[in-house]
């Protein structure tokens, strides 16, 4: 790899979601070498494209048809390369900004909630039932209290000890570092990566839903699919829910022990 090419891949985020680590985001490490230089091409655009590609993607699947559907799951796809290129570009170019994080990820919600939504209609559509609008609705309200509740412990821990976050920074492995995935692998390490990543399936993140619901699509099996996605929600957002509330007890009872 030259110079360039090997920089960029360094801003690959070498601890990412399932079909981002070895689909899409070098999708768009290949895509910033072309564009990247493109100085009035900022990282805001790019999370601007990749949300207005996902809201035709979203209006394709409730218009409805098996073109539709198709040309939705690749538009889908697109924009999950486009959410990859927007934080590569900022670390490339040393433009990473608090204001950017937060527009990237409200908009990365709001896609999920927009693609589930639409699916939920089209199957309803499809089946003339109203069980796939409820799946849908069941499986982003769960979805969405994983990120909440995540935020709350993070509100609650930061109250009682305001070096909390400085102290959870510290716990990071070190090679969370993008300069991590720069590292080379022999075959072996190569396949062994490959084989670890493939756990990452079971955390049903928005990378899976990117796959999950293209695959969806091109197949014509929206309820199925989300069916999967609620139960999946029900499950992860339960659990992870029931994880922080006993991380927070045990540390109050750690405290009043003290």
């Amino acid at each position: 790899m030259n110079d360039k090419m090997t920089r960029l891949w360094a801003t690959k985020t070498p601890n990412d979601e399932w079909w981002s680590s070895f689909v899409t985001a070098p999708i768009a490490v290949v895509f910033n070498y072309l564009v990247v230089d493109i100085k009035w091409l900022t990282p805001n655009l790019v999370t601007l494209a990749s949300f207005v590609t996902a809201l035709i993607a979203a209006v394709l699947i409730v218009i409805g048809g098996m073109a539709n559907f198709i040309l939705a799951a690749a538009l889908i796809q697109l924009s999950h390369v486009f959410d990859c290129m927007d934080g590569q570009m900022a670390r490339y170019r040393q433009e990473t900004s608090a204001s950017g994080s937060l527009l990237d990820q409200v908009t990365d919600q709001l896609q999920v909630s927009l693609w589930f939504g639409a699916a939920g209609f089209a199957a309803a559509e499809q089946s003339e039932r109203v069980v796939p609008i409820m799946l849908a609705l069941i499986g982003l309200a769960f979805y969405s209290l994983r990120g909440y509740a995540k935020y709350v412990e993070i509100h609650i821990e930061v109250s009682r000890n305001n070096r909390y976050l400085q102290q959870d920074a510290e716990k990071l492995p070190a090679d969370t570092t993008p300069e991590a995935a720069t590292r080379s692998r022999d075959l072996f390490g190569t396949l062994k990566w490959f084989t670890r990543e493939q756990r990452k399936i079971l955390n049903f993140n928005e990378g899976v839903f990117i796959f999950m619901l293209s695959l969806a699509l091109v197949l014509d099996q929206l309820t199925p699919m989300l069916w999967v996605f609620a139960i999946s929600q029900v499950v992860l957002g339960t659990s992870r829910t029931w994880q922080r509330w006993r991380s927070i007890e045990l540390g109050l009872g750690q405290r009043v022990a003290k």
